[in-house]
């Protein structure tokens, strides 16, 4: 019985798929803006991996339960950097309910339980100090 159950649970794994996977996957599109500094190089990061945009642009990056770090930049005007949190999707408590364990692990694992907001604005400008003061 002990020989079976461990036969059993690599292969749930393996063929049970998280729901949140299915449905959304693990790659969210997200719009990245400076609205103050258009043109400026954007870098996006996470524990999943670093993306780079010119905004107002848009990447697809890998959903995560860590903070996304949102770091913009333009030679001359300095860099802005804003930290934007996962949350958890709804469907992940479901999962729980009607995948099991099993499909919330993996939901959780490879990020796909999570969501960042679609739209990023960070706060770097490039107007100059008399073009502020307006």
């Amino acid at each position: 019985m002990r020989a079976l159950l461990a036969a059993l649970v690599p292969a749930a794994f393996a063929v049970l798929p998280g729901c949140a996977s299915i449905v959304t996957g693990q790659n969210q599109p997200i719009t990245v803006e400076a609205p103050d500094c258009e043109g400026a190089n954007c870098k996006l990061t996470n524990d999943k991996g670093t993306w780079v945009v010119k905004a107002p642009g848009s990447v697809t990056v890998t959903r995560a339960y860590g903070d996304l770090t949102v770091t913009c930049s333009k030679e001359g005007y300095g860099a802005a950097t804003n930290t934007v949190a996962s949350s958890t999707k709804a469907m992940a408590a479901g999962n729980i309910i009607f995948g099991g364990v099993i499909g919330a692990g993996v939901d959780m694992a490879t990020g796909a339980a999570y969501d960042y907001p679609p739209l990023i604005t960070n706060s770097l400008s490039c107007k100059s100090a008399k073009e502020a003061a307006r």
